[in-house]
């Protein structure tokens, strides 16, 4: 008989590790999850295990495929490209709102101090680059006072976070970032409701315009480390 006595915490904890693992392509797309598997590989029953799956497919992170099992998702692009649009919405009326309404001065000079720091003294350029942007918008977000707004942008960012990690990749890119963030700040203090419009506007486009290139490059980043490990 199977034990059901798994913890709360515990699922979730597996339930994290698997996300993260599809998300950073260490599983890639097609890369079956049987109930099996996983119980064995955690040490639980495979109610828990069950459980996660089915988290993880609400999430739209693996499909479940009849006769097979749990498989990782491939990408969908046309659903990448509605996410962007999605952001596009939603942080262009947060800042925008944050134009009228004024933001706290503090906030405001310790968001502009760090960024400014960013362009001399940059972040590693992997995945903690890509936390930091997410970081910056969320923090926009939770500025503004409006929690549904906020918990929209941190599930969008999560569901991206692949994006981000594949397209701020050099220095370059990292730097036209930082700059981009600094014209959003400023046109934010300036209470410049177009200018700061216009400003998420161009940094947001900017990420979907790399959306294809960021993709290629992970997964063949993805498989030559699969080659590596075989």
């Amino acid at each position: 008989m199977e034990k059901d006595n798994v913890s709360p915490n515990l699922s979730a904890e597996i339930f994290t590790v698997l996300k993260n693992r599809i998300m950073h392509w260490k599983y890639l797309p097609g890369h079956r999850l049987t109930e099996i598997g996983l119980s064995e590989e955690f040490g639980v029953s495979r109610s828990p295990i069950r459980e996660v799956l089915q988290m993880l497919e609400e999430k739209g992170l693996i499909i479940k495929v009849p006769r097979i099992g749990y498989t990782v998702r491939q990408p969908d692009m046309d659903e990448i490209y509605e996410l962007y649009e999605f952001r596009l919405a939603v942080e262009s009326y947060i800042i925008e709102r944050l134009a009228e309404t004024g933001i706290d001065n503090q906030l405001l000079r310790d968001l502009h101090q760090l960024w400014q720091t960013f362009i001399t003294k940059m972040p590693e350029i992997d995945e903690e680059a890509a936390i930091q942007d997410e970081h910056f918008h969320e923090t926009l977000a939770k500025a503004l006072g409006n929690s549904v707004l906020y918990q929209s942008v941190k599930e969008v960012n999560e569901r991206l976070h692949f994006i981000r990690v594949n397209d701020i990749t050099t220095p370059e890119r990292w730097i036209l970032t930082c700059k981009q963030h600094l014209l959003i700040l400023d046109m934010i203090k300036q209470r410049d409701i177009e200018g700061a419009r216009n400003s998420i506007k161009t940094n947001i486009q900017e990420g979907r315009e790399n959306v294809d290139q960021a993709i290629k490059e992970a997964l063949s980043r993805a498989y030559l480390k699969a080659r590596e490990r075989s």
